[in-house]
């Protein structure tokens, strides 16, 4: 079987490892010259709404996914007239805006912070006067990793940032007082079964995720598994879906999903019985779900910018490197490893040698 994959980062790298192993071979569309997923299958060079290589692409493929949600949704309507595509273009089109995103939340009885679609600075100043502040400003499409936002705390802060951020839609949320930041990885099959992952802890660093370990038994995780199953059955979804929440007095507020792998799932990789990437595959496939069931304790480091010395890398004990390939640049993800353990108190500790990697 051949896969076309929208896009060619790291994502797309790493379906690509998961999937070579089960026989299947990718071809991925992405613009940039030097894709990091290149060096695993085909790589056609266009933009992701030049048309004539859409149709190659899927002549060339037995179905068709993506790795990010930049994609256009006009782009995956395109491909579905000549191939199956998964998820869906009205998948992509809801997680891909915030506005549409949040809305459905509401719909679906899953709590969010409150918010407001921003179309213009009046309309943030009639929003900021409604909701308060402290507020988070964000453009509803193609923000990630803190880029496209703002953090807005006093009356100063709100002049001129319509401006500031493109003057494009965007949307206000109000801030939440969080207690943590968790995620939850799920993926749904053709014929409707699920399966979840461990909720997972997530600490960013100016917006970037920087660490997650996976929980054991986290008191949230039914009531996590509630809220992304009312996603996953609203939107009809085929594949991974990851869902971000705050923990808030005891309970969660949606904070975004993600139709696709996801960052915080990266620990699956060697702490779960299936990775996401291979069950993103499995379902996309109509190929039977791979257990979600942890490997022992796990945590998973992302490298911005650079990737520490391999060999100090993996001088540390049942720590995994994976190094995508890509130019070091600052700010941007260029690796991440997994370490894994029997107890916690032992994953801290290995956590920490990483860290001090990182940081030396």
């Amino acid at each position: 079987m051949k896969i076309g994959v929208i896009g060619g980062g790291q994502l797309g790298r790493m379906l690509a490892l998961a999937g070579t192993p089960l026989g299947m071979s990718f071809a991925f569309l992405d613009p940039a010259p030097d894709a990091c997923a290149a060096a695993l299958g085909e790589h056609l060079r266009a933009d992701y709404s030049d048309q004539d290589h859409l149709r190659q692409l899927a002549d060339e493929v037995d179905l068709v996914t993506f790795e990010f949600e930049s994609v256009p949704a006009e782009t995956v309507a395109f491909l579905s007239q000549f191939v199956p595509v998964y998820p869906s273009a009205e998948a992509l089109r809801i997680a891909r805006d915030r506005w549409f995103e949040k809305s459905m939340f509401k719909e679906l009885g899953i709590p969010t912070p409150e918010f407001a679609d921003i179309q213009s600075q009046a309309d943030l100043d009639a929003a900021v006067a409604a909701i308060g502040l402290p507020a988070v400003l964000k453009t509803r499409t193609l923000g990630y990793d803190g880029k496209g936002q703002k953090v807005l705390r006093k009356a100063e802060d709100v002049v001129g940032t319509f401006a500031e951020l493109g003057s494009v839609p965007c949307l206000l949320e109000g801030f939440v007082p969080f207690t943590g930041e968790v995620s939850l990885v799920a993926v749904r099959a053709r014929d409707g079964e699920t399966r979840f992952y461990p909720l997972v802890h997530n600490t960013h660093v100016n917006g970037i995720l920087c660490l997650s370990i996976a929980s054991t038994a986290h008191p949230l995780q039914a009531l996590a598994e509630d809220y992304v199953s009312r996603v996953l059955n609203t939107l009809d979804y085929v594949g991974v879906l990851a869902f971000e929440f705050f923990e808030v007095d005891g309970g969660l507020k949606a904070n975004e999903i993600a139709p696709r792998v996801h960052n915080s799932g990266h620990w699956t990789i060697e702490g779960a019985e299936c990775s996401q990437f291979e069950n993103h595959l499995r379902a996309v496939a109509g190929l039977p779900l791979g257990s979600t069931a942890k490997l022992g304790e796990s945590a998973m480091l992302n490298f911005i910018g650079e990737v520490p010395a391999v060999e100090q890398v993996i001088a540390i004990d049942d720590c995994h490197l994976h190094h995508y390939g890509k130019a070091f640049k600052v700010g941007r993800k260029v690796g991440h490893a997994t370490v894994r353990s029997a107890d916690r108190a032992t994953l801290d500790a290995q956590v920490a040698k990483v860290q001090a990697l990182i940081k030396g």
